[in-house]
């Protein structure tokens, strides 16, 4: 009750996302979800396993597997990697199952990327530039323009970003959060490296690829 309509500052959610290291859009709901109580939001952070996969997030995942997952009676196709940093936990049933919800999230949600750093900045600019002249055209002021496009942004990584999605079996947890989940049980980092999406029909295929680190650059 009234968690709802608590307001988060960004200093706060800055503040979770430097103690934690969890994402952005993860701290601020944590907070919300605490009612805006710092200690309380850490600890639902650590529920979710996003505290610890967000201090995993840095280590090698050279190890995964290969999922593929065909819908509408052939007339979909998804191929999707996924990494861990071992070969023991890329054969358990978990990391299976994690594979396949993707793998069949991919194809019901379409996604065009797999996080928000991959999104290219043609397309950053361009959403961007649109929904601020929508915005300006309702004759607000400069600052509730920019609040209304950050809202409008956070909307359009959920549409296209993959961990980012609302989880086709879960609509309440991210694919985000739901990898986040499966690194807190299994004590590994997880990532998806990449997918391929086909549909009878269509003149291009989806590819999404993360890309690498800083760290993997050097």
């Amino acid at each position: 009750m009234g968690t709802t309509t608590v307001n988060i500052s960004a200093a706060q959610v800055k503040e979770l996302r430097e103690k934690t290291n969890a994402p952005m859009g993860d701290c601020k709901n944590a907070l919300v979800e605490a009612n805006g109580n710092m200690e309380e939001a850490i600890v639902v952070l650590r529920k979710k396993g996003i505290a610890t996969a967000a201090k995993k997030a840095t280590r090698a995942t050279s190890e995964g597997s290969v999922a593929s997952y065909i819908h509408a009676g052939g007339k979909i196709g998804v191929l999707v990697e996924v990494n861990c940093e071992s070969d023991f936990v890329a054969r358990t049933d978990q990391f299976k199952d994690l594979l396949k919800d993707i793998a069949m999230h991919i194809a019901a949600a379409d996604p065009k990327y797999i996080r928000r750093e991959d999104v290219t900045p043609e397309d950053f600019e361009r959403e961007k530039e649109i929904y601020r002249a929508q915005a300006a055209a309702t004759g607000k002021p400069p600052a509730v323009v920019e609040k209304i496009v950050e809202g409008k942004m956070s909307k359009f990584y959920e549409e296209v970003c993959l961990l980012d999605q609302p989880f086709i079996k879960e609509q309440t947890v991210s694919v985000g959060q739901l990898v986040a989940t499966t690194v807190g049980k299994m004590g590994e980092n997880i990532s998806v490296r990449r997918f391929a999406r086909f549909k009878v029909g269509e003149q291009s295929e989806t590819i999404a690829v993360t890309k690498p680190s800083a760290e993997e650059q050097a």
